[in-house]
């Protein structure tokens, strides 16, 4: 049986092209004892609420339809965020040279949070430019890496 989110991504995938936005990533995951599905979108020149409602409608009729998920959920489309999580290979690739921050599971030199410029991703494994010296983060160690953005 496909994941949840597989099965999810195939069915959001056509709404969401069809909408004129990208799938960056699905979620399903439970908080506060509910479940919520996450459809995150990006759109050139970014995602607007008119972009959200345009996928969120027919994906929520295809699920019905499709009824992939057994119980109830809570259904999210939102914008991928300036701030997004970095988690595919396409997405590293993509940010090539950005500021991203990499937290940590466990404190490196006393801290979880380090900034830098993505100089490379590997296998899960991240290289950052931090203060003009390359610094590398294992994959068992990077608990999350995310945009940085600065305004």
């Amino acid at each position: 049986m496909a994941k949840v989110t597989d099965t999810a991504a195939q069915l959001a995938l056509p709404i969401v092209e069809a909408a004129g936005c990208s799938l960056w990533d699905v979620e399903y995951v439970r908080e506060a004892g509910s479940w919520f599905l996450r459809v995150y979108i990006d759109k050139e020149g970014g995602v607007s609420i008119d972009d959200c409602e345009a996928v969120s409608r027919p994906l929520s009729d295809a699920l019905d339809e499709a009824d992939p998920i057994e119980g109830s959920y809570v259904l999210e489309v939102s914008s991928a965020g300036a701030d997004r999580t970095l988690k595919k290979p396409e997405h590293f690739q993509q940010f090539l040279g950005a500021e991203v921050e990499v937290r940590l599971y466990r404190p490196r030199e006393g801290r979880k949070d380090f900034v830098g410029r993505l100089l490379s991703w590997q296998d899960g494994d991240v290289t950052l430019d931090i203060a003009g010296e390359p610094v590398r983060f294992e994959k068992k160690e990077a608990a999350q890496v995310r945009l940085y953005p600065r305004f």
